[in-house]
């Protein structure tokens, strides 16, 4: 099976040896995305609502790379640093998918790149 490396100015770079994404067959895998505003290259200040929010409107970009969309996504993984903050990324999340939303899995894990609290990785159609 082929694949392309998917990359885009529009988006943060990446962090480390890996892609933004990769297109195999008929289907994407976006590397986690961080709430990074792509200008600054920076982390977001805010809640995680609108930690979320960056990070879709980063995901979007990068489907939109790839010739996909958000309607074309199914499956994402949540990792928080905190669940605690779960109601409100899920609420922010549920603003992205309001209808037919993709599976989905959420994790706590004890640390994440740049000392985030929430990052965001999503397998989509092509």
């Amino acid at each position: 099976m082929h694949r392309t490396v998917v990359s885009t100015e529009r988006a943060p770079a990446a962090i480390g040896p890996y892609s933004q994404a990769i297109a195999a067959g008929n289907l994407i895998f976006l590397s986690g995305q961080l709430p990074v505003d792509p200008a600054t290259g920076e982390l977001i200040d805010g809640d995680i609502a609108a930690m979320t929010r960056q990070i879709f409107k980063n995901i979007e970009t990068v489907l939109a790379a790839a010739g996909s969309t958000l309607g074309k996504v199914v499956k994402v993984t949540v990792f928080m640093a905190d669940l605690n903050d779960f109601q409100a990324m899920n609420a922010a999340y549920a603003e992205f998918f309001p209808h037919d939303p993709p599976a989905r899995s959420t994790v706590q894990v004890a640390r994440l790149p740049r000392d985030a609290r929430i990052e965001i990785e999503a397998i989509a159609l092509a």
